[in-house]
């Protein structure tokens, strides 16, 4: 690690140009201090940055996104599929008791863990392989999320330093996403839960912890309890998603941007959707060239977008969750 101290010293107050990231080592080295300076320990760092190199593979996935590159159609068949609906179905049946005191403890709905435990790892078989250090190491060198993914190196730096997770079983996602629930570092060290009161957030291994840590994150962006995700409904012949575009400003989540103003389910109706009696306010998720089917946003949609911001990933846990009981 002394290469490191040294780069960092001959770079400092060396102007570099914002287009183009600084060589790796001292990328390296900045982090480095950053971390000690923040009460990681200094031996954790040397181990977790020595022979460290950036993977390509991650700047490859990056561009390629399932959410931008696969139409709505595309991206449900891949996840919501007649196995994983069986499993799920058999994965509450058989840990309902659990699952359900999880859901009491955080006001979650049973059925929506379980949806979220599968669409993020098939229940804990695909938990990702890849180093977290190293991903997000290499993420955070890249300049299109630097500032992101640089804190999310420094986050990750600090749960091998708690010692929640030997540091060869610290991987998960190409983009930094671990364990059975794929927390990206910064939302494990906030949301995180001790279920069963052992003394580790093991999100690796303990079911227990795996669904206390979703129950807890999504209570605390706005959990609905008994309430809907949204609705599935018919495509209006001539319908003109521009007449009800949301004309308000949205700052928290992109995927936002694609619905539309907040309706009841009355005015829907009468511009030839086919909503049951009783539904709530929504809004319509702006539909695809083509489709026959539209999908519509209740409350805790928006709440499903701050576990990832895609509308294509909502819709799919929404499905999935509604499939569990059936």
């Amino acid at each position: 690690m002394l290469r490191y101290w040294l780069i960092a010293l001959c770079a400092v107050g060396v102007a570099t140009d914002a287009a183009e990231p600084p060589p790796w080592s001292v990328f390296l080295a900045g982090v480095a201090e950053e971390a000690v300076a923040g009460g990681v320990s200094r031996d954790v760092v040397d181990a977790a940055f020595d022979g460290l190199e950036p993977d390509p593979r991650v700047l490859g996935f990056d561009r390629k996104q399932p959410e931008f590159v696969q139409t709505t159609a595309q991206y449900l068949v891949a996840r919501v599929t007649k196995g994983r609906i069986e499993s799920a179905r058999k994965h509450y049946a058989a840990e309902r008791a659990t699952l359900e005191a999880v859901g009491e403890r955080y006001g979650v709905d049973a059925p929506f863990i379980v949806a979220f435990w599968g669409v993020e790892s098939s229940f804990g078989r695909y938990q990702g392989k890849y180093s977290i250090i190293r991903s997000v190491a290499t993420l955070a060198h890249d300049r299109r999320r630097s500032a992101f993914f640089r804190s999310e190196l420094l986050q990750a730096l600090r749960i091998l330093d708690e010692g929640h997770v030997p540091p060869e079983q610290f991987v998960g996602g190409w983009a930094g996403a671990m364990g059975q629930n794929q927390f990206m570092p910064s939302s494990f060290r906030r949301y995180a839960q001790d279920f069963d009161g052992d003394g580790r957030k093991d999100i690796w291994q303990n079911r227990g912890d795996v669904w206390a840590s979703i129950a807890f994150y999504l209570a605390e962006h706005g959990w609905r309890q008994g309430k809907p995700w949204g609705y599935v409904s018919n495509h209006p012949d001539g319908f003109d998603f521009t007449s009800v575009a949301r004309q308000d400003e949205v700052t928290r989540c992109r995927a936002e941007r694609s619905l539309s103003a907040a309706a009841s389910a009355a005015e829907w109706r009468r511009l030839g959707f086919e909503l049951p009696e009783g539904a709530p306010v929504l809004r319509l998720v702006k539909p695809e060239a083509g489709v026959t089917e539209t999908y519509f946003a209740a409350a805790n949609f928006e709440t499903i977008l701050r576990y990832n911001c895609a509308n294509k990933y909502a819709i799919s846990v929404g499905l999935l969750a509604d499939a569990v009981e059936p």
